[in-house]
């Protein structure tokens, strides 16, 4: 027996079941759809800018403040950074039924047994007080790597936990960047609306003096001061989302609205050089693609724990101590006991129990799968969706500074008619509405700009790279 037993532990580390895991095949382009511009580069490990504060790369400093405080007391990341710590217990969890299990105790028993005179057999009562000093020891051989199998799920499950944390992060990044320029893009909107209404201002002006010198009708005057009124009031309008945007940049970086408070600036830059990269290196860029693979592991690992519930469990068991009729005794050596063994135990019949969750287990494999495959073709969807934007919107804002060259002609063009009587105010109001209207375009292209390549950076995975994961 002792023989048998000895050679069931060797053979202990060569017992397993279950699939062998292997990344799953995604679909890969070779390159990306959308040409790279030629001020554009791909990045090599050598010039790589897409490390660290990514965000440095809009060289703005209020923006790098802010987003200093996001790692920091942003609810989100603190709530992605327990769950991680919680999986990552529970990879310790499962390690532990790897080695013995050891019980110590102590026991006071107090018993007695009937007068065996009442059944009629004669003799005296029985019983008496015992006392034990047990100590147990219990360790489930993993013969067939269902401990290990488990263990496997447990660590990759943590490592996507750690993607999951860093993937927040990053969108909480990306969130307040996004925010940030949609607020900036708003102070240089309220910025030309400001400048736009004095310039109303005086175009009333002076309709107010053509109409008193008998020039213009009131109707001028009336559609000078509708298109003044109408600025204001869309001027004032602008405060309500740049109040949103600045409360919403506060919730990021983990304080109330009411503690935050941004001053009015424009943006100042172009956007950044973004290094692209090979479609095949955003596969290990990207936390939520190294999430869904790591599922993809913990999956497979799962299939081995439950094709193992197909094979005879082995425990050992064992138990020492002393135990006594008497306190006075009962630490001394001819009390002591002892025991060891080990046991075998098969299930014979479930009712399918373990067929059915042996296929629960693979179907689950088989999502985890299709789900990685799909996290892989949105982010290649995200990536070109942004170079896309970067490109048409790079053409036209080129577009719209020639149309604010020609709006402006027009308004000084008309602004010269009417004062000089050969057309009415409406030409004027025309144009000036023209000139308004793209220049309110061009600021929203340059928002739209800005944060385009901050989602083809969040698209890219920031910083970020498999070879951080725990």
């Amino acid at each position: 027996m002792r023989i048998l037993t000895l050679c069931l532990l060797a053979l202990l580390p060569a017992c397993s079941v279950g699939p062998k895991y292997k990344v799953p095949a995604a679909p890969v382009p070779a390159n990306y759809k959308e040409p790279l511009p030629d001020q554009w580069k791909e990045a090599t490990p050598q010039d790589d800018l897409l490390r660290g504060n990514w965000w440095e790369l809009f060289s703005d400093s209020a923006l790098n403040v802010l987003e200093a405080e996001v790692n920091v007391s942003n609810q989100n990341i603190a709530a992605a950074e327990a769950q991680f710590r919680a999986a990552r217990s529970a990879v310790r969890i499962s390690r532990s039924g790897l080695f013995p299990t050891v019980t110590g105790g102590g026991s006071v028993t107090r018993s007695r047994s009937p007068n065996r005179s009442f059944f009629g057999s004669g003799g005296l009562a029985g019983g008496g007080t015992f006392y034990q000093l047990p100590i147990d020891l219990s360790y489930e051989a993993d013969v067939w790597g269902k401990i290990r199998g488990a263990v496997e799920a447990s660590r990759t499950t943590a490592q996507a936990t750690a993607a999951d944390l860093e993937t927040v992060r990053l969108s909480s990044h990306a969130e307040l960047a996004v925010d940030y320029f949609e607020l900036r893009g708003l102070d240089e909107q309220k910025r030309l609306f400001d400048a736009t209404v004095a310039g109303f201002e005086q175009a009333l002006e002076i309709t107010n003096n053509r109409y008193n010198q008998g020039v213009v009708s009131e109707v001028d005057v009336a559609q000078a001061r509708t298109q003044l009124e109408t600025a204001r009031a869309q001027s004032v309008d602008l405060g309500v989302q740049r109040a949103q945007f600045e409360h919403a940049i506060a919730i990021l970086t983990g304080k109330a609205p009411a503690d935050l408070a941004i001053s009015p600036a424009s943006i100042t830059v172009a956007p950044p050089v973004i290094p692209v990269g090979l479609p095949s290196k955003l596969l290990e860029r990207r936390p939520d693609i190294a999430a869904a693979e790591r599922r993809v592991a913990a999956a497979n690992a799962q299939i081995g724990v439950a094709k193992a519930a197909f094979f005879p469990s082995l425990t050992f068991s064992a138990a020492a101590g002393f135990q006594s009729s008497t306190l006075g005794h009962l630490v001394s050596w001819p009390s002591r006991f002892w025991s060891i063994g080990p046991a075998f135990a098969e299930t014979l019949f479930d009712a399918g129990r373990r067929g059915a969750v042996t296929q629960q287990a693979e179907a689950t494999y088989d999502f985890t799968v299709a789900t990685y495959r799909q996290d892989v073709l949105l982010a290649f969807g995200e990536v070109e969706d942004n170079l896309a934007a970067l490109r048409i919107l790079a053409d036209e804002a080129r577009l719209e500074d020639t149309a604010i060259e020609a709006a402006q002609r027009s308004v000084d063009l008309a602004l010269n008619r009417y004062r000089g009587g050969v057309t009415t105010y409406l030409e004027v109001i025309t144009a000036q509405n023209a000139l308004l209207a793209n220049q309110t375009t061009a600021i929203g292209i340059r928002v739209r700009r800005m944060t385009a390549s901050v989602l083809l950076v969040k698209a890219l995975g920031g910083g970020w790279d498999v070879s951080q994961l725990p």
